[in-house]
């Protein structure tokens, strides 16, 4: 579910640099923590992100994780319609990971409507540059000390991963040094960020770190939901065949991203879908490097912006995106803010649903008179998961 944060600006003229608050590392920690004198790729990265990006909106949640525990549904379509290479467009915190990992793009681009979200990618970014391996990922995002064998865990099922994290206790000061280090590494990358914005980075590792694999998504001001999964159970989700499917799930779909990190190619970018510039500023860049966009994740965007009225400035968008004839647009569907099943429900106990239409197929149903209710855009034009078909 994408669901944004407060109202600030994404463009500022300098870096602030502050001392975040925690306990002081150790002097080793504190050389861990050194961060590398950025260049012009990082400069080049951050007016990237300030040139795609458009002023943030608000919405009731810190969404650190996803509520969709259908994610990973779609991942044996997009392999056997051979989704493949392209531009990725993709919104949320790190379930855009997974669908990356699946298609292997040559850049992907993660737009959410909250600045906040920008930031917790940038977490991201300098946990993938510190770490190895998905071992070493896991720990220094969730607060574990890294074992001293690090190494020897490259390749290892998801499962002995989780199982050793589980068993390993808390390590608070660890934990502090490690989020002082990732601060440092973050404002390598040159992206404009003032205290705030390194105030929310550092509250949002603390979260992480304070709630571990249990971390659940939760809306502000509201009752939490039953039924949304743990951070646990999201890295250990399974496809519709039954495999572990998460970007977490094999070495080579994250050292994958990793590499796509290094290179400054996962472009975060403030925007709301049914805004004036974002999107479509996207879909201008992906053209002028001769890209086509192979998937558009929404969550359930569509779902709020047919509420607000917005609907249409995001279709208008959406169809005019670089295409060919297998790219896809990938949508979740929750049929309990609704009280009707989706035709393609997973059964009485699947609390979202995935659904994927090819995005050649949006745009000709867009552009023939569009749809009349949310009911027939996510119902109309959706592939079966379980057997798909070539177009």
């Amino acid at each position: 579910m994408l669901l944004a944060s407060r109202f600030g600006s994404l463009v500022r003229l300098a870096l602030v640099t502050v001392t975040l608050t925690g306990a002081t590392a150790p002097a080793a920690a504190q050389r861990t923590a050194a961060a590398p004198v950025s260049t012009g790729a990082e400069q080049a990265f951050a007016t990237k992100v300030a040139q795609l990006s458009e002023q943030p909106g608000f919405f009731d949640s810190d969404n650190l994780i996803s509520n969709e525990s259908s994610y990973l549904h779609p991942i044996g379509a997009l392999r056997a319609l051979r989704v493949r290479g392209g531009a990725y467009i993709g919104v949320g915190p790190d379930q855009s990971f997974s669908y990356i990992a699946a298609i292997r793009p040559r850049i992907a681009y993660v737009i959410d409507i909250r600045r906040d979200n920008l930031i917790q990618h940038l977490l991201f970014k300098a946990l993938f540059d510190r770490s190895r391996n998905r071992m070493e990922y896991l720990c220094r995002w969730l607060g574990y000390d890294v074992p001293r064998d690090v190494e020897r865990w490259s390749g290892k099922p998801i499962t002995d991963i989780v199982a050793y994290l589980d068993s390993q206790p808390p390590n608070e000061p660890s934990a502090a040094a490690e989020r002082a280090a990732v601060a440092a590494r973050v404002q390598t990358y040159r992206v404009p960020l003032d205290q705030r914005d390194l105030a929310t980075l550092d509250r949002f590792h603390a979260a992480f770190q304070g709630e571990r694999l249990d971390l659940r998504f939760t809306s502000l001001n509201r009752m939490p939901r039953p039924g949304y999964p743990t951070l646990r159970e999201l890295i250990l989700e399974r496809d519709l065949e039954g495999k572990q499917a998460s970007y977490l799930a094999r070495e080579d779909d994250w050292l994958f991203i990793k590499n796509l990190q290094s290179r400054h190619l996962v472009i975060p970018v403030v925007g709301d879908l049914a805004g004036q510039h974002a999107l479509a500023a996207i879909g201008r860049d992906a053209a002028q490097q001769d890209l086509e966009v192979s998937a558009l994740y929404v969550s359930n965007v569509e779902q709020y912006l047919w509420r607000d009225g917005t609907f249409q400035q995001f279709a208008e968008t959406a169809a005019k995106l670089p295409r060919n004839a297998r790219s896809v647009l990938i949508r979740s569907y929750f049929g309990r803010n609704f009280g009707t099943p989706h035709p393609m429900s997973r059964g009485p106990a699947s609390l979202s649903n995935q659904l994927m239409q090819r995005l050649s197929d949006f745009a000709a149903r867009q552009n023939g008179g569009g749809w009349s209710s949310y009911w027939d855009l996510v119902t109309l034009g959706s592939i079966d998961l379980a057997s798909p078909k070539q177009p």
